[in-house]
């Protein structure tokens, strides 16, 4: 190379570099141990980033709670299904609470005819109802994931009419899902929804649309022919294990043991916890998004024509608690049927 070149070569390189490095995060970072000595088991922190993200959690403030007594709901407002067990005043307060959680610029009106509140004509209501019951169903059900914690509507919604982080199947037939407004997703190229990474856009169809019980990709005896997995099914195993870790902001060691990542003996307690995140998101998407499909108008529904669709990055949104730990649902029990008895 003639020295005449090496500046427009080096100026390349230089570019490319910047190209390459540019998608990496930039340091300082902080690691913390939460094992024994080296195994591995720390879990790395970019205190900006970190504190980036749990600053955007706004919480608001809570309503003052409804006053006891006083008639149900379901005989004082017409077509009230699924709340009439509250009486009028916490009906009331759980609707302003929802305005403001789901539909703080619209108002009432996002959901109902202003003109006949009872009317079921406007699809927003019709899909809240089915909100408030996989909320509730949430609460009393999956206290093996979401404990005395619980959900609100809130926690996914984080006061927009539409979650931020939702799925539909992908244009891309080959790789059939994709995080909500990115578009792209087909194999090789690199995908939001599991990490920026080039595999499947897709593990979600199959490993949480309510289908496939088991993601185990790991033999457990060391015998060949006694555990057939394709690569294709391991490849959607790794995405999604990806999409959990981006979706809490937490490294693989946050569940596993680095040292043997299918021993459930030397993991961590987290791990049971996502075992049963797992299932509960499945139950959710087959028993109330999916089937929501036809409430939908077609300008919500995905490039196949399905309703949009939950996964671990809706609710946790980057942390590993979602609202980094609030404990809204205990302000609003409404929204749980159960304490309410």
């Amino acid at each position: 190379m003639t020295r005449a070149n090496r500046l427009p070569f080096a100026l390349a390189a230089g570019i490319v570099a910047t190209l390459f490095l540019g998608a990496c995060e930039r340091p300082p970072t902080q690691s913390k141990q939460i094992g024994y000595r080296g195994v591995g088991m720390e879990q790395v922190i970019n205190p900006r980033t970190a504190a980036k993200t749990i600053a955007a959690v706004k919480i608001p403030d809570v309503i003052p709670a409804a006053d006891p007594g006083g008639p149900k709901a379901s005989t004082i407002y017409k077509n009230v299904k699924v709340l009439g067990d509250l009486t009028e005043n916490e009906f009331n307060r759980t609707m302003a609470a929802i305005t403001e959680w789901v539909s703080p610029e619209q108002g009432c009106a996002y959901c109902h005819n202003v003109e006949n509140m009872a009317d079921d004509n406007v699809y927003t209501k019709v899909v809240a109802r089915r909100m408030f019951q996989m909320t509730r169903h949430i609460n009393e059900t999956w206290k093996s994931h979401v404990g005395e914690t619980g959900v609100t509507c809130y926690t996914c919604h984080a006061g927009k009419p539409v979650p931020e982080n939702i799925w539909f199947q992908s244009k891309d037939k080959a790789s059939k899902s994709i995080m909500a407004g990115y578009r792209g997703g087909s194999q090789n190229n690199a995908n939001k929804s599991v990490g920026s990474t080039a595999m499947t856009a897709d593990p979600f169809s199959d490993l949480l649309g309510g289908g496939k019980n088991e993601i185990r990709v790991q033999a457990t005896k060391a015998l060949p022919g006694t555990h057939n997995v394709s690569i294709q099914d391991t490849e959607k195993t790794y995405a999604l294990m990806i999409h959990m870790s981006e979706g809490l902001g937490v490294n693989c060691t946050f569940c596993h043991n680095s040292r043997s990542f299918g021993n459930w003996t030397s993991s961590t307690p987290q791990r049971t916890s996502a075992w049963h995140g797992i299932r509960m998101v499945r139950d959710v998407n087959s028993a109330f998004l999916t089937p929501l499909q036809s409430a939908y108008p077609a300008t919500r529904l995905g490039p196949h024509g399905d309703a949009p669709k939950a996964f671990c990055s809706t609710c946790h949104q980057g942390l590993a608690k979602p609202l980094n730990g609030a404990q809204m649902l205990k302000s609003y029990l409404e929204l749980n049927k159960t304490a309410l008895k």
